[in-house]
């Protein structure tokens, strides 16, 4: 395809109100982020009906600045890519009725996007090389996959967390351990100053499917260890909980990517989503891959959270595929990878 494709992409699956413009899958000319981290701060978590009414206030604005750091006007789109689902229904319907106004109105093709699908197609961007097949492993606040990617927009997902995403894991722990929210930053830069061997945390795993993940029972460790602590009246090391819980959710992530690039002979390994940036995760993945001569990709930060850049990454290769969505396009909060 030698004309270049502009992919207006939107993203308002959770706290991000989010635009870009994006070129051919991997050149982004924009990448606008408009972040609610202050507002649900004081909540300690994400409050669904506040993050929607902030996308209605917001996106109107986020994709005027998107297309202006573009240096381009609607006129030079060639095609609207949204996410709708997973994530969060208000939140998600804000988007997706925003890209349909925009596609009804320019006359644009639409192209609902999966939110996970974008986490993976960010890697795309930061590595104009990587291409199909690859196993990448995804993991963020609200999902734990591993998936093997055969094709541009063709996945197997090999194993998914049974319970609580790696991301909502931190969380949790972050708010007990008194750092707040949000849980991810905050857990990485203070168990820089722990001791990840100082207690021993549970590595779970499920004998029958050994890709899937659950970080219910870890947490739940880390809360009776807190409560112990309580009942004796003792003290305990605010940095050396957050690095012991950490290492153990990074040695599960790794060993399960690790055991599916043996079993499947693949020399290409990614990561994706919010806790791809985590420091003691990227590093671990550089080593083992090191060893055993995977070659190991892994997007910046701002490409690791919620952004419309990677969803309109995804998007121009739905383009190409000729996948095309009508106005009756709807939000879908519990979407599976794979599902149309």
């Amino acid at each position: 395809m030698s004309k270049e494709i502009k992919i207006l992409a939107i993203e308002s699956s959770c706290d991000e109100t989010a635009a870009a413009v994006v070129v051919n899958g991997r050149d982004v000319r924009s990448n606008i982020i408009s972040s609610q981290i202050d507002l649900h701060t004081v909540y300690g978590g994400v409050v669904p009906e506040i993050a929607s009414r902030k996308h209605v206030e917001n996106i109107n604005y986020v994709i005027q600045e998107a297309l202006d750091t573009a240096s381009v006007t609607l006129s030079d789109i060639d095609a609207v890519a949204v996410t709708y689902g997973p994530g969060l229904v208000g939140a998600l319907l804000v988007g997706v009725a925003e890209a349909k106004a925009i596609s009804y109105a320019r006359k644009l093709p639409l192209i609902g996007v999966h939110h996970i699908e974008g986490h993976i197609s960010a890697n795309y961007i930061e590595h104009k090389d990587l291409e199909p097949p690859y196993i990448c492993l995804v993991v963020s606040g609200g999902h734990s996959h591993l998936v093997k990617v055969t094709d541009y927009g063709e996945y197997e997902v090999l194993g998914r967390t049974r319970d609580d995403a790696a991301g909502e894991a931190f969380d949790k722990v972050a708010r007990a351990i008194g750092l707040g929210y949000p849980g991810g930053p905050k857990i990485d830069k203070i168990s820089g100053k722990g001791n990840p061997q100082a207690i021993t945390f549970p590595r779970a795993s499920i004998a029958e499917h050994p890709y899937d993940f659950s970080f219910s029972g870890l947490k739940s460790a880390v809360l009776n260890y807190l409560n112990q602590c309580e009942m004796k009246g003792e003290s305990y090391n605010q940095a050396d909980v957050a690095a012991s819980f950490q290492q153990s959710v990074v040695d599960v992530l790794t060993e399960h990517a690790m055991m599916a690039m043996e079993e499947t002979g693949m020399k290409k390994l990614a990561i994706a989503g919010g806790v791809a940036s985590n420091t003691a995760l990227r590093q671990t993945m550089k080593e083992r891959c090191r060893e055993k001569e995977i070659d190991f990709y892994y997007p910046s930060p701002i490409l690791c959270t919620d952004n419309a850049a990677m969803i309109g990454a995804a998007g121009y290769y739905e383009y190409r595929k000729g996948i095309r969505h009508g106005l009756d396009l709807n939000a879908v909060p519990n979407l599976k990878l794979g599902e149309r």
